[in-house]
Formats: structure tokens, sequence, C-alpha cells
């Protein structure tokens, strides 16, 4: 029988097609050391982000692929990932000292209050923590700071050589301005003190190493979300709605405020969709009304991410700083998040850096 050869392992994984981008994973440039020693193959996957929803549907169709090649007795696949960092604003702004090896920075934001903006926010960033991403989140809300009682993490932050240490809760880094202020203590500043704020959270709290950092944005337009459009490398913003026409008109303002500074907008979320009785789970209540995001989404040409339904438990577990998906992992809520931070994902990975070439597989063949 003729040896393996990598023409023969990389043709048995070219029909494997990235969903996103449409192309075969052989084609990107995904597969990398590929090694042949007799009738054993390893090679890896590096995937463009640790968070990539398809990686256990490639991982088992290159097995099969692969070990299906005549002489093929053992197949090792080790999937990895490269993040990287996504275009769009953060490709015109200086980097330098803001947010260094931070390599995606996404807004969530609302065009004004009480949509549950913060809610979608931290189950967000935590939705990505576990699909094995490196989060961080920062509360960016600095007259309503929210974070502390969601997450459950109080106390003055560290720091080390003039840098302010994060906090750490459920694996993310944490950081909040209602980390420096008592809970009865009202934050009364002028919009100078809260650009300055803001601009210290980009520049002097040590952030490290993140595949993603998940800004909670100030609800409206004022100086504080203005100043971190401006300020902050953002990859993309998401906006957070409720169905009901008040909220809407917000959101469109929200959507606006980005693309004056070009910051692309990854999608609409409509909170507080529907709601089910647990004695009829049959039913659906549509309290604020039906649609209305997919409609704003459809009107405004931007992609419609999901609706969240409403349940107690979201409110229970945030009142004892348990985000509903470490609350209620399983609930509809905790599922609708997941699914939207699967479409976030795959929305930056199409924004991200050019791919690399097939060159790049490092091939070795021993024959």
């Amino acid at each position: 029988m003729a040896p393996i050869t990598e023409q023969d392992v990389l043709a048995a994984l070219r029909p494997i097609i990235d969903p996103d981008f449409g192309r075969s994973i052989v084609d990107l440039g995904f597969i990398k050391n590929l090694r042949i020693d007799g009738a054993r193959v390893a090679f890896d996957i590096e995937l463009t982000t640790p968070a990539c929803p398809v990686k256990a549907e490639f991982e088992r169709a290159a097995r099969e692929r692969v070990g299906a090649v005549p002489g093929v007795a053992e197949v090792a696949v080790t999937m990895t990932s490269n993040t990287r960092g996504s275009k769009g604003a953060a490709a015109q702004q200086p980097q330098g000292e803001i947010l260094p090896g931070v390599k995606n920075v996404i807004a969530v934001a609302s065009g004004k209050g009480g949509v549950g903006k913060s809610t979608v926010a931290v189950n967000l960033a935590l939705a990505l923590r576990e699909m094995g991403a490196r989060v961080g989140l920062m509360d960016a809300d600095v007259y309503g700071p929210s974070l502390p009682l969601l997450t459950g993490v109080t106390g003055r932050p560290q720091t080390r050589e003039k840098r302010i240490l994060p906090h750490q809760g459920y694996g993310l880094k944490l950081m909040s301005m209602g980390f420096f202020v008592d809970d009865s203590s009202p934050v009364i500043w002028r919009g100078p003190m809260v650009h300055g704020l803001i601009r210290q959270f980009l520049t002097d709290v040590e952030w490290g190493e993140l595949d993603y950092l998940v800004v909670d944005m100030p609800p409206g337009t004022g100086d504080a979300a203005l100043t971190l459009t401006q300020q902050a490398p953002l990859a993309g913003a998401v906006i957070v709605t409720t169905a009901n026409d008040l909220s809407l008109v917000d959101a469109r303002k929200g959507l606006a405020m980005f693309e004056k500074v070009s910051v692309p907008v990854l999608g609409i979320v409509e909170n507080m969709s529907y709601f089910v009785p647990p004695d009829l789970p049959d039913r659906k209540y549509w309290i604020f009304g039906k649609g209305g995001g997919a409609r704003v989404a459809k009107e405004l040409g931007v992609d419609f991410l999901g609706e969240v339904p409403i349940d107690a438990r979201v409110v229970e577990g945030g009142d004892i700083g348990k985000p509903i998906l470490a609350y209620a992992p399983d609930s509809p809520p905790a599922i609708a998040l997941r699914e939207i931070a699967e479409k976030l994902v795959r929305k930056l990975a199409v924004l991200s850096e050019s791919t690399p070439k097939i060159a790049d597989a490092n091939i070795i063949w021993k024959g």
C-alpha cells in the first residue's frame, strides 16, 4: 500500500466547510502541524476563537474523514484557537496604552434604561467564558453601576505599581465604579470627571490578555456613552431593547450613535420578549408587544440576534449575585443568551483580520 501523504489528508479534510466564512477549513488555513508517522496521522485545527460554537462538529468530522483514508490506523486531532482582533473602529484608533492585550471589545448598549441591558451584558460575558474564551467585563455605567449586585463581587480593588487589578468572579475579570463607592452614596459627577474615570478604566486597569472585553455601556447617548465610543477600540456593539415602541425609538438612537463613530452594530437583542407561565408551558404572553426587535433590525439593516424570555429566576439570581447562566443554566433565558453569544462570536469572526493562508499549515511528514 502506498504511504499516506499530506495531500491525502488535506483532501479528506477539504469538504469540511466553516459556516461563517463559507470556505473549507483547509483553504482557510485552520489545519496546523500536520504530522504523518506511518499509519498515524496527527494535526491541529486552529479556530479563530476558543468560543467557536462548531468546535465539536469540526473535531468529529475531521476524525471520521481522515480515519477513512486508506492506510490510516490512528487519528489524533488537537483543537486550538488563535482569537483574532476585529476590525472596524478598533482599526482606526491608536492602540498603545488603551487595552493593548484585548483582542475584541464588545459594547452592550441601550437607548434607555430599564430594558435589562446590564443583565444581558453579564450573561453574554459568562456565555463567552463558558465556551473557553478569556473574558473581562467592564461596567461603564458611572451613575448606576450594577455589576457588584449582579455578580455578588464587592470591595475596593487592589493596586500594583499604580495599576488597578480587576476583581475576579465567575471566571471573568471585573471592573465597576460600584467597587469604589458605598451602595448608599450617590455619584454626582460632571462630564469631565466621567470622561476621566472611563479613560482610567481603559488605561489604568490591568486587564491582561483577553479574547473579549464586554463593556456594559451607560444607558442613552450622553457624555459617558460618547466618551466610550470615542476612546475604546470597539470591535462592535450590541443593542438591547424590549419590543415596545418607546424602547425601539431609543434603540434607533443608540444605533445611530454607533454609526456616527464608525462602530459596527453586531445586532439587536430583544429582552423580556415574552412570558411562559410555569403551569401553562404551551402558552406565550407577549407582554411588551411581539416582534418589535426583529422588525427594527430588518428596518435598519442589522442582524436580529434573538429573544430573551421573561423568567422570575433572572431576577432571583440577580438579586443574590448569581447570573441566570449560573443560577438556572438550563432555563429558557440562559439557553437564549448562549445562542446569542454564539451568533456574536460568528459575527466577530467574519469581521476579524484577514484569514491565514494554507501555506501556514506547517506540514511535517515522516513517511
